[in-house]
């Protein structure tokens, strides 16, 4: 994060101590170049649909660990019985049991692996409208208020308030873009 903090203040003097910025001759009237930040964080813990995502992904993460606790009990008293009875078991039954075991374990780590891809999926999934509609919503006011940069405040050292267009995209996404 550090390191992204110096590059764009890099960049920011690199437009602040061009003079002409991209224009041929030597002019005595350069454009202002105009910006604004916003708190992304605060303005995605706004949205319903956020919060709506946001409580599906845990009941499907609540669902998978409720499976898989259950699969580790199922295969704790498998393994359970085995010691119980491997003394009196032959050699080559007790290899077999041990195999069948280790696969049983192995399964249950696929299966985990699996939902928790599709979880990730299903986050993906749920999150690209809510970016659109945020980075629209941005891009809007932007234009509104004719700012060439807008930052998110969670990568800057400091913002000045009267830099700040969170609460107008806020507005923009509730009114739905209008």
């Amino acid at each position: 994060m550090f390191s992204r903090v110096l590059i764009v203040i890099s960049l920011l003097g690199l437009f602040f101590t061009q003079p002409s910025f991209g224009q041929k001759g030597t002019s005595s009237s350069s454009p202002q170049l105009s910006f604004g930040a916003v708190d992304i964080n605060l303005i995605v813990e706004q949205m319903p649909e956020a919060k709506e995502a946001d409580a599906k992904l845990k009941e499907m993460q609540k669902q998978l660990q409720d499976t898989i606790m259950k699969m580790q009990d199922a295969l704790q008293k498998k393994v359970d019985s085995y010691l119980k009875q491997k003394s009196i078991m032959p050699a080559d039954q007790q290899q077999k049991q041990e195999q069948a075991l280790q696969e049983e374990q192995q399964k249950m780590q696929q299966f985990y692996n699996e939902r928790l891809s599709e979880i990730q999926n299903k986050r993906e999934e749920f999150l690209e409208p809510i970016r659109n509609k945020v980075k629209n919503a941005i891009q809007a006011v932007a234009k509104e208020e004719n700012l060439q940069l807008v930052f998110d405040k969670g990568s800057l050292l400091f913002v000045e308030d009267k830099f700040d267009i969170t609460y107008k995209v806020l507005d923009k996404i509730k009114r739905g873009g209008k």
